[in-house]
């Protein structure tokens, strides 16, 4: 499957300067299995696999999914929560010549019927049951509405009875297939172009809150693993851990992009615990971690001082905002720094910041720009440069953006310009060649690292029988960053609790994470002028002072 935007002259360009390259990622695990082969890869709580055993294993799957029949750039869906197969199963899809798209754990029928129709997925890897949620029931229920949805593999090591035609145990799979021999040829007839075929799929959310789809060849991808590498000078000595989930950027970044370039170990936490992320760093004697803020703030809950935390070198937290106070509050508590860095699944990554850097570029910017990234600041009114150290919204163009939004070039067009210039919308300004983000222009709310769309929310609160209008706002919260918080009109006559919000909501499959955590009733709300637009900025300020009072 060809990317939709990548041009014949932006290919060669970023080939000719090397910033591509036609490596696929698992090029990296066949070179670590000759290289480090009895080196630990892969711990999770019940696995622990050395180079040369993944990449058998990682063999052994994907020439299962070949004999199978599982066409060339067919889609595959991967929801696992951080595991040793969860890996497995992301670098076989590629090997297979597969498209995966991996979800986290959390999303539901409602996000993930979107998922299903949007690719014709082909095949799933999940597990039974997970969190007291049954995922095979989901997709059982998925698999009568899209046909094309042939195939289930768990991560469990059995297949319960009654489960759907076409349901097996990935585990038992991957390890009868690994003692037998497999055809190369028919995995190399399978090979990807790191250019010119997609090899994988992201999600983000717009301001419906429905997930979009962007499209991934492996080139831009291995370009960017590169740029962090270096920047957090990352060894084959390394272990990184996932506390975060691996699906996302802020621990799969470190641990399934980039630290099997350098042949680095990684240890995945399956089930969040702050007592047991810092035992877990202790055990594994873990060199650098993948946290959002939340897991930050969970964790100075506790006494690290019983925990000999000395071999953890630096803190990666991404996917939401952490204050200035929390950060020095976990580099005194864990002796490790925290870096910071910008980027968005939409347009790619921009910069980041050296493990080395002095505390203040570390806690102020987001780093340097990433190799071959070009930017230009632009005046937000005028649309014109900016003067040398003055603000403006940033622009950039390079090699670390996907290939755009998944089939749709129309939408693709909104965020890329014939160029390939893209903004995040962030107004920034330049001092000591580093980014320094000034202001946020999006209406998004970020709780515990997971990003909330207010309109998604608002529209379906708009259904409910006793609702006349709503607004959805976020709340700062020491824990969470931001909390979510809904602002309700009743209709006439009519009360609305909420209880009544939270059920209402929960019918609509919404995941868990997305529900407000407040209600506010009101008559009436503060508009812009004589607009008729609601003010949330208003409402923002209200719902802060209440919570401040309350603390």
């Amino acid at each position: 499957m060809k990317p939709i935007r990548y041009k014949k002259e932006m290919v060669d360009e970023f080939l000719t300067a090397g910033y591509w390259t036609r490596e696929l990622f698992y090029d990296f695990w066949e070179r670590n299995a000759r290289e480090y082969g009895d080196q630990e890869a892969l711990v999770d709580s019940k696995y622990r696999v050395t180079w040369a055993e993944a990449k058998k294993l990682v063999d052994a799957i994907a020439y299962t999914w070949v004999q199978m029949d599982i066409p060339k750039s067919a889609r595959i869906i991967i929801q696992s929560p951080n595991s040793v197969y969860g890996f497995l199963a992301r670098i076989a899809a590629e090997r297979a010549g597969l498209i995966s798209l991996t979800v986290y754990p959390y999303l539901r029928e409602r996000e993930l019927t979107y998922m299903v129709e949007k690719t014709e997925a082909s095949a799933v890897v999940i597990l039974h049951e997970y969190r007291n949620f049954n995922y095979l029931e989901m997709y059982r229920e998925l698999q009568k509405k899209f046909p094309h949805l042939e195939k289930i593999f768990l991560f469990d090591d059995e297949v319960p009875d009654g489960a759907p035609a076409g349901t097996y145990s990935l585990t038992q799979l991957a390890q009868a297939a690994a003692e037998k021999p497999i055809d190369e040829d028919a995995l190399k007839a399978r090979r990807l172009d790191s250019t010119g075929d997609v090899a994988l799929l992201t999600t983000t959310s717009g301001t419906t809150g429905i997930p979009k789809l962007v499209e991934w060849p492996t080139a831009p991808r291995v370009c960017t693993s590169k740029g962090r590498v270096d920047i957090w000078n990352l060894t084959h000595k390394d272990t990184t851990m996932a506390i975060a989930p691996h699906a996302g950027g802020a621990a799969g970044t470190l641990t399934y992009f980039a630290a099997p370039l350098v042949g680095a170990k990684t240890v995945m936490l399956e089930e969040f615990d702050p007592e047991a992320a810092l035992a877990l760093i202790e055990k594994e004697k873990a060199t650098a971690i993948g946290v959002v803020p939340t897991h930050l703030v969970r964790m100075l809950e506790v006494d690290a001082s019983k925990y000999d935390l000395s071999s953890l070198r630096f803190i990666r937290s991404a996917g939401g905002y952490l204050s200035p106070q929390i950060a020095e509050e976990a580099e005194t508590a864990f002796g490790a720094n925290i870096t910071s860095d910008l980027g968005t699944q939409d347009m790619g990554s921009v910069s980041g910041c050296r493990v080395e850097d002095s505390k203040d570029l570390r806690r102020r910017t987001v780093g340097r720009m990433l190799p071959g990234n070009k930017v230009r600041l632009l005046d937000k009114d005028t649309g014109e440069p900016v003067a040398d150290g003055e603000p403006g919204v940033l622009y950039f163009r390079g090699p670390h953006a996907p290939a755009g939004y998944y089939r749709d070039e129309e939408l693709t067009s909104t965020v890329f310009d014939p160029e390939g210039w893209t903004t995040t919308g962030d107004i920034v300004k330049f001092d000591q060649e580093c980014l320094w983000i000034l202001g946020r222009a999006k209406d998004m709310i970020i709780r515990g690292g997971q990003n909330i769309y207010p309109a998604e929310i608002e529209g379906l609160l708009n259904d409910h029988p006793k609702v006349a209008s709503v607004a959805v706002v976020g709340y700062p919260d020491r824990e969470m960053g931001e909390r979510t918080c809904a602002y309700v009109i009743p209709k006439k006559g009519q009360d609305f609790s909420f209880e009544e919000m939270v059920e209402f909501l929960k019918g609509k499959k919404l995941a868990m994470y997305k529900l407000p955590e407040r209600l506010e009733v009101v008559d009436e709300f503060p508009a812009v002028g004589d607009s008729g637009k609601v003010n949330k900025e208003t409402l923002k300020k209200d719902i802060a002072e209440k919570v401040a009072k309350e603390a």
